[in-house]
């Protein structure tokens, strides 16, 4: 079996994109900061007969990255697919007119930072066996600049950049990255995040695009 590692996991876009892959023969390894929460969604994903464990991390603490892609590296083994999509707190959030360089590097610190500690973790690995995907979920600043998001505009923009470099890197090594950028509000239950979890199984498997931007009209 495959396995997909989906850091910043949560009961929304995360646990849609676990069942997605799940119910295509992966088994999923959820890594996240609140142990408690990422073992329910556990129990939900074994309750539909997909295979899933935590793994507790805080994205901005390299040292729990590190550990935790260790643990799953013990029990998976090879990791074939790497899913980067925290999402930062609002209160971090901080528009145009109120940047500061504590606020730009906080989320620099959690969007950009935390995303190449991980690929660190499992990029050598599928260099070796020429195989392997890295996924990237950020949201629609990234793309079309908006200025209540200023200080995350600046972070996942640049993070957007660094995706598609390495695209362009990893074309000819067996290796796939890419980046969806979501520019609607997502509401809990409204199934949005189920469709956006099958755009990405189709970029997944399709490896045709580096990008999907997306608006309410495709999903």
């Amino acid at each position: 079996m495959k396995t997909i590692a989906i850091v910043g996991a949560g009961a929304g876009l995360g646990m849609s994109i676990a069942k997605k892959f799940g119910q295509n023969g992966f088994r999923v390894a959820l890594i996240a900061r609140n142990e408690e929460k990422l073992n329910q969604l556990v129990i939900e994903l074994e309750q539909l007969g997909i295979e899933a464990a935590s793994f507790q991390a805080d994205i901005l603490n390299k040292e729990q990255i590190e550990n935790a892609f260790a643990a799953v590296k013990e029990k998976y083994g090879f990791i074939d697919v790497l899913e980067y999509s925290p999402t930062p707190s609002f209160d971090s959030v901080a528009p145009a007119l109120d940047v500061t360089e504590e606020n730009a590097l906080y989320q620099f610190q959690y969007n950009v930072l935390g995303a190449l500690s991980s690929v660190k973790q499992v990029l050598p690995d599928m260099l070796d066996k020429q195989s392997g995907a890295l996924l990237f979920t950020t949201g629609g600043a990234s793309v079309h600049p908006v200025p209540r998001m200023g200080n995350v505009g600046i972070a996942i923009s640049g993070l957007r950049n660094y995706i598609f470099n390495l695209n362009s890197e990893l074309a000819d090594k067996g290796v796939y990255a890419g980046h969806l950028s979501i520019g609607i509000w997502m509401q809990p239950n409204s199934g949005v995040q189920d469709k956006i979890a099958d755009i990405w199984y189709d970029m997944y498997t399709k490896r045709d695009r580096v990008e999907e931007f997306v608006t309410e009209d495709k999903v």
